[in-house]
Protein backbone atom coordinates (compact mmCIF):
# COMPACT_ATOMS: atom_id res chain seq x y z
CA UNK A 1 0.00 0.00 0.00
CA UNK A 2 1.40 3.46 -1.05
CA UNK A 3 1.45 6.32 1.09
CA UNK A 4 -0.92 8.85 -0.41
CA UNK A 5 1.01 11.98 -2.14
CA UNK A 6 2.68 14.13 -0.70
CA UNK A 7 2.68 11.91 2.66
CA UNK A 8 5.44 9.83 3.68
CA UNK A 9 5.47 6.33 4.69
CA UNK A 10 4.24 5.54 8.29
CA UNK A 11 6.86 2.77 9.96
CA UNK A 12 5.76 1.26 13.00
CA UNK A 13 7.69 -0.77 15.30
CA UNK A 14 7.68 -4.03 13.44
CA UNK A 15 9.46 -1.94 10.27
CA UNK A 16 12.05 -0.64 12.54
CA UNK A 17 13.41 -3.60 13.86
CA UNK A 18 13.22 -4.95 10.75
CA UNK A 19 15.38 -2.43 8.81
CA UNK A 20 17.85 -2.50 12.03
CA UNK A 21 18.34 -6.25 11.59
CA UNK A 22 18.94 -5.44 8.19
CA UNK A 23 22.09 -3.36 8.88
CA UNK A 24 24.20 -6.20 9.17
CA UNK A 25 26.27 -6.96 12.40
CA UNK A 26 24.82 -5.23 15.33
CA UNK A 27 28.00 -3.10 17.18
CA UNK A 28 29.40 -5.07 20.31
CA UNK A 29 27.48 -4.15 23.84
CA UNK A 30 28.61 -1.82 26.09
CA UNK A 31 29.95 -2.95 29.25
CA UNK A 32 30.18 -1.21 32.28
CA UNK A 33 33.31 -2.15 35.20
CA UNK A 34 31.29 -3.30 37.45
CA UNK A 35 32.19 -2.36 41.25
CA UNK A 36 32.85 -5.11 44.10
CA UNK A 37 30.37 -5.74 46.58
CA UNK A 38 30.99 -3.61 49.14
CA UNK A 39 32.14 -0.81 47.43
CA UNK A 40 30.83 2.50 46.78
CA UNK A 41 31.10 4.85 44.58
CA UNK A 42 30.19 8.80 45.91
CA UNK A 43 32.04 10.61 43.31
CA UNK A 44 30.73 8.99 40.52
CA UNK A 45 33.03 6.25 37.84
CA UNK A 46 34.82 6.90 35.50
CA UNK A 47 38.42 4.42 34.10
CA UNK A 48 41.34 5.16 32.72
CA UNK A 49 42.79 2.62 30.83
CA UNK A 50 46.32 1.62 29.65
CA UNK A 51 47.83 -0.74 27.77
CA UNK A 52 48.60 -4.24 29.81
CA UNK A 53 52.33 -3.51 29.28
CA UNK A 54 52.00 -0.15 31.01
CA UNK A 55 49.95 -1.69 34.02
CA UNK A 56 52.66 -3.48 36.10
CA UNK A 57 54.68 -0.40 36.04
CA UNK A 58 52.10 2.01 37.35
CA UNK A 59 51.09 -0.26 40.44
CA UNK A 60 54.30 0.00 42.41
CA UNK A 61 54.73 3.96 41.66
CA UNK A 62 50.99 4.98 43.12
CA UNK A 63 50.64 6.11 46.46
CA UNK A 64 47.28 4.02 46.16
CA UNK A 65 45.73 1.97 43.86
CA UNK A 66 42.23 1.27 43.75
CA UNK A 67 39.94 -0.82 41.87
CA UNK A 68 41.98 -2.32 38.81
CA UNK A 69 40.63 -4.28 35.74
CA UNK A 70 42.49 -6.43 33.05
CA UNK A 71 41.78 -8.17 29.48
CA UNK A 72 44.05 -9.59 27.41
CA UNK A 73 45.04 -5.54 26.21
CA UNK A 74 44.56 -3.20 28.76
CA UNK A 75 44.27 -2.22 32.72
CA UNK A 76 41.32 -0.14 33.53
CA UNK A 77 41.71 1.91 36.51
CA UNK A 78 38.60 3.46 38.81
CA UNK A 79 38.99 6.92 39.16
CA UNK A 80 36.48 9.95 40.15
CA UNK A 81 33.51 10.81 38.01
CA UNK A 82 34.84 14.29 35.58
CA UNK A 83 38.61 13.20 36.30
CA UNK A 84 39.59 13.80 32.34
CA UNK A 85 38.09 17.98 33.40
CA UNK A 86 41.13 20.13 32.15
CA UNK A 87 43.69 17.19 31.73
CA UNK A 88 44.62 15.47 28.50
CA UNK A 89 45.73 11.94 29.04
CA UNK A 90 48.82 11.04 27.45
CA UNK A 91 48.79 8.35 25.14
CA UNK A 92 48.15 5.53 24.89
CA UNK A 93 45.75 6.51 27.72
CA UNK A 94 42.15 6.28 26.95
CA UNK A 95 39.30 7.82 29.37
CA UNK A 96 36.10 6.03 29.52
CA UNK A 97 33.56 7.88 30.72
CA UNK A 98 31.07 6.24 33.09
CA UNK A 99 33.73 3.45 33.20
CA UNK A 100 32.69 1.32 29.80
CA UNK A 101 34.72 -0.56 28.40
CA UNK A 102 34.32 -0.08 24.36
CA UNK A 103 34.17 -2.69 21.83
CA UNK A 104 34.66 -5.57 24.56
CA UNK A 105 33.78 -9.22 24.53
CA UNK A 106 34.14 -9.97 28.02
CA UNK A 107 34.02 -7.27 30.59
CA UNK A 108 37.50 -7.20 31.97
CA UNK A 109 38.27 -8.91 35.34
CA UNK A 110 39.34 -7.27 38.54
CA UNK A 111 42.61 -8.07 39.58
CA UNK A 112 42.88 -5.47 42.56
CA UNK A 113 40.66 -4.44 44.97
CA UNK A 114 41.66 -1.92 47.73
CA UNK A 115 41.01 -2.07 51.35
CA UNK A 116 37.68 0.12 52.62
CA UNK A 117 34.88 1.05 50.60
CA UNK A 118 35.97 3.42 47.96
CA UNK A 119 37.16 1.88 44.59
CA UNK A 120 39.10 5.08 43.33
CA UNK A 121 42.61 5.29 42.10
CA UNK A 122 44.09 9.65 42.78
CA UNK A 123 43.63 10.51 39.05
CA UNK A 124 46.59 13.12 39.80
CA UNK A 125 49.56 10.40 40.90
CA UNK A 126 47.80 8.09 38.25
CA UNK A 127 47.90 11.24 35.68
CA UNK A 128 51.82 12.17 36.56
CA UNK A 129 52.91 8.66 36.98
CA UNK A 130 51.19 7.91 33.51
CA UNK A 131 53.06 11.18 32.09
CA UNK A 132 56.24 9.93 33.33
CA UNK A 133 56.04 6.27 32.28
CA UNK A 134 55.40 7.23 28.80
CA UNK A 135 57.49 10.96 28.71
CA UNK A 136 54.51 12.80 28.08
CA UNK A 137 55.00 16.61 29.96
CA UNK A 138 52.53 17.34 31.97
CA UNK A 139 49.20 19.65 30.46
CA UNK A 140 49.77 22.46 33.32
CA UNK A 141 53.43 22.14 32.12
CA UNK A 142 53.83 22.95 28.87
CA UNK A 143 54.80 26.08 27.43
CA UNK A 144 51.51 28.52 26.68
CA UNK A 145 51.89 30.02 23.52
CA UNK A 146 49.90 33.91 22.48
Amino acid sequence: MSPAPGRSPVLNLDTLVRLRRGLGNAPAPLRRLSLPDGMTAPLGCDAVAVPAGIGPLLMPRLPRVGCVYSDETHWWWIVPSDSDYALEWPAPARYATGAIVPDALHAPGLIHRPDGTLPYTPPIPLYLTLCRITGTTPAWSRPISA
